[in-house]
């Protein structure tokens, strides 16, 4: 199987993913200050998983343009990662309804801390067939386990402050903002 079919069909899960988290952004019945005001987590918690799941796919894309071929390992891995990142429209939408629930803020952090986790062992999967530079994806390996740490470790912060939690969901994609510079020079 070529790349080119895992890229159309991941990028079509995320672009769904992304339309499901969207869809959860209801219009409210009036448009006056007080009302928008109380909508304000609902949408900041859309604009920071859209940030996240648009980081997950530049670098999603960066990654597999390091493929020649795809087998069915690799398939799976990536089938992997993408349930995982479908469960992100359900654990934002229920951290925009209860920002202030530790255990809402934990369930959201243990589902990017899951799809970290998930787009570690897919960048494993195509390490292994991308022996030429197995150096870059084991210096990106080394950020994408500090994220995975950073998001579970929101887990238990949120029972402490769920300030904690919210800081580090947004220290993690001002750390991955910008695609990085080697992985643009990959063919």
């Amino acid at each position: 199987m070529g790349r080119g079919r895992l890229e159309a069909f991941s990028d079509g899960v995320i672009a769904i993913i992304v339309t499901i988290m969207v869809l959860e952004l209801k219009v409210p019945r009036e448009a006056t200050p007080s009302v928008l005001l109380t909508m304000a987590p609902l949408f900041l918690s859309y604009v920071l998983s859209f940030v996240v799941v648009a980081i997950m796919w530049v670098n999603h894309h960066h990654l597999l343009h390091c493929l020649d071929r795809v087998d069915g390992a690799l398939l799976w891995c990536n089938n992997w990662l993408l349930f995982c990142m479908s469960l992100i429209p359900f654990s934002t939408a229920l951290l925009g309804s209860f920002p202030r629930s530790p255990t809402a803020v934990g369930i959201y952090a243990g589902n990017l801390g899951l799809t970290a986790c998930a787009f570690v062992i897919l960048r494993g999967a195509v390490a292994r067939r991308d022996a030429a530079r197995l150096e870059l994806h084991l210096q990106q390996r080394r950020k994408n386990l500090m994220s995975m740490g950073l998001y579970l470790s929101a887990i238990p912060l949120a029972y402490v402050s769920v300030w904690l939690s919210f800081g580090i969901f947004v220290l993690i994609p001002l750390l991955y903002f910008m695609p990085e510079r080697a992985l643009e020079t990959v063919p």
